[in-house]
C-alpha cells in the first residue's frame, strides 16, 4: 500500500493512515495472552524475558528483543523469525487496510480506548508530534537496526492528544465500535483485557483523518521508537512506507492517563555510601516498613518539593529538603521553573552529576519501571535503588508545548498498547 503523501500541500496536523495489520492467527498459537509483551523496555531483564519466552513459542519477545552473542546477530535472527511466521501462516495480514479501535481496561475501573494507526513522521519544527523527554542514542540506534533488519513496526507507540466537545467523529466512531464484536479479545497475565476491532469503511475513515488534522500529539510512551522512525525515514527515500510509523492515538480528554516514575537502579554504588554522602546536603530519615509504607511516605514528602526513596539494605531511607545552595549550584538556570524543580532534574542534575557521580550509561544505571523490581536488584546485587514519584500530566505537557524537554525516563503513562496484538510490515 502506498502511504505516501503529496509534497505540494503541506500538512495541517496529524496524518493518520489506514495499513494491513498484521496479526496473530489464534488457531496457531497456545492463546493470544502467550505471545503478547509489555513494550520492550518494560521487560526487566532477565527474569521477565525468560518467563515471556517459555510462555509460548511464538511470544513477540523473540522479535522485539531478539537474544543472540551479537546486535548484528540479534537483528538477523529476528527478520529470520518475522519471514518464517509469515510464511507458517502464524502472523497473517487483514485483507483490507484499516485503522485499529483499540481497548483496555482492567478490575480497578480503568478505561482507555485510542486509534491505532500509521502516522505520518513529522519534523520537530513542525509541532505536531511533542516529545517531553530525552533519548539516548545507543537505544534509537538499536531500534533502528531492528526496523532495518525486519522492514517492520513490531508494536505502536503511544501517542496522547487533547479532543474537544466541538468535534467528535473520532469519539462516536470508537464508542460505536466497541459496542461490536471484537476482531480479538484477551487478558493479559496483568489482569488487562484487550479488545481490538478494524474499521475499514472509507467515509468513517476520512472523517477521523479530518478531525486529527488538527490536532498536535504528546509521546506518552516510545520517545525512543520515535526517534527511530525519524532516523530511517530520513535513511530512505519518499514517498514510501518508511514515511509513517506504528502509533495508538488516545484523547486523554476523555479517557486520562496514569502517570508513574520511572525508578533508577545504580549498579556501582551501595546504599551506605549513597547515604554517607548526602550527609549536610539532604534530610535523610531511614524507614523500616513495608515498600506500600515507604511509597505512601514518599508521595507525601514529595507534595512539600524534591524527595526519593533510597533501597537496597533492607530498609528504606527518604531523602529530602535538599540544601538549596547545592540546587543552586548544580541545577542549570536556562530552562522554566516548572524543569528546574523536576525530581528527575534534581536527581541527574544534583544527585547523579555532582554528589554521587555516576555517569548515566548502562554500565552504571538501569531504569526500571516497577518499584519492587528495583529494589530486588538493588538488594541482590548490592546496589542503590532510587525510587522516585512520579509527575502530574499537565507538567508534562506544559513543559512539551514550550520545546523543555524533561531528564530522559522521567515517566512512565500507561496504560501502554501489548506488544504483538498488531504489527505492521512495510511491504503491505
Amino acid at each position: 500500500m502506498n502511504t505516501g503523501h503529496s509534497e505540494a500541500k503541506a500538512p495541517r496536523g496529524l496524518e493518520l493512515t489506514p495499513f494491513r495489520g498484521l496479526r496473530y492467527d489464534p488457531d496457531r498459537v497456545g492463546s493470544l495472552a502467550a505471545v503478547t509483551s509489555p513494550p520492550y523496555d518494560v521487560v526487566v531483564r532477565p527474569d521477565g524475558l525468560l518467563h515471556l519466552q517459555s510462555a509460548d513459542p511464538y511470544n513477540i519477545v523473540r522479535l522485539i528483543l531478539p537474544q543472540a552473542d551479537t546486535p548484528e546477530a540479534r537483528n538477523a535472527q529476528a527478520a529470520d523469525t518475522l519471514r518464517r511466521w509469515r510464511s507458517e501462516g502464524v502472523l497473517t495480514a487483514d485483507p483490507e487496510p484499516g485503522l485499529y479501535v483499540y481497548e483496555q481496561r482492567d478490575g480497578d475501573g480503568m478505561l482507555q480506548r485510542g486509534v491505532i494507526g500509521a502516522l505520518r513522521v513529522s519534523d520537530p519544527d513542525e509541532r505536531l508530534v511533542l516529545p517531553h523527554e530525552d533519548v539516548m542514542p545507543h537505544v534509537v540506534a538499536d531500534r533502528a537496526d531492528l526496523m532495518r533488519a525486519t522492514s517492520a513496526n513490531l508494536d505502536p507507540l503511544l501517542l496522547t492528544y487533547r479532543g474537544d466537545a466541538s468535534a467528535t467523529a473520532t469519539a462516536d466512531l470508537i464508542e460505536r465500535t466497541a459496542g461490536q464484536p471484537p476482531l480479538l479479545a484477551t487478558t493479559t497475565e496483568d489482569g488487562f483485557h484487550h479488545r481490538l476491532w478494524s474499521v475499514t469503511d472509507s467515509a468513517e475513515l476520512a472523517a477521523v483523518q479530518r478531525e486529527l488534522a488538527d490536532h498536535q500529539a504528546l509521546i506518552a510512551d516510545g520517545h525512543h521508537r520515535w526517534a527511530t522512525y525519524r532516523r530511517l525515514r530520513a535513511e530512505h527515500p519518499s514517498p514510501g512506507p518508511w514515511d509513517h510509523g506504528l502509533v495508538l492515538l488516545v484523547d486523554t480528554a476523555r479517557y486520562p492517563l496514569r502517570v508513574r516514575a520511572i525508578h533508577r537502579l545504580l549498579h556501582n554504588l551501595p546504599v551506605v555510601d549513597a547515604v554517607a554522602a548526602l550527609d549536610g546536603l539532604f534530610r535523610v530519615r531511614r524507614l523500616d516498613v513495608p515498600l506500600a509504607e515507604a511509597m505512601n511516605a514518599l508521595a507525601e514528602a514529595a507534595s512539600g518539593g524534591n524527595a526519593f526513596l533510597l533501597a537496597g539494605d533492607g530498609a528504606f531511607h527518604l531523602i529530602d529538603r535538599p540544601d538549596p545552595d547545592l540546587q543552586a549550584r548544580t541545577v542549570p538556570v536556562d530552562r522554566p521553573v516548572a524543569w528546574r524543580t523536576l525530581d528527575a532534574t534534581v536527581l541527574h542534575a544534583t544527585l547523579l552529576d555532582h554528589v554521587w557521580r555516576v555517569p548515566d550509561s548502562p554500565a552504571h544505571i538501569a531504569y526500571i519501571h516497577d518499584a519492587a523490581a528495583t529494589v530486588e536488584k538493588a538488594e541482590r546485587d548490592g546496589g542503590t535503588a532510587v525510587l522516585m514519584h512520579p509527575v502530574h500530566e499537565d507538567v508534562v505537557r506544559d513543559l512539551a508545548r514550550q520545546g523543555v524537554a524533561m531528564p530522559r525516563k522521567s515517566t512512565s503513562f500507561g496504560p501502554k498498547p501489548a506488544s504483538g496484538l498488531v504489527l505492521r510490515a512495510l511491504d503491505l
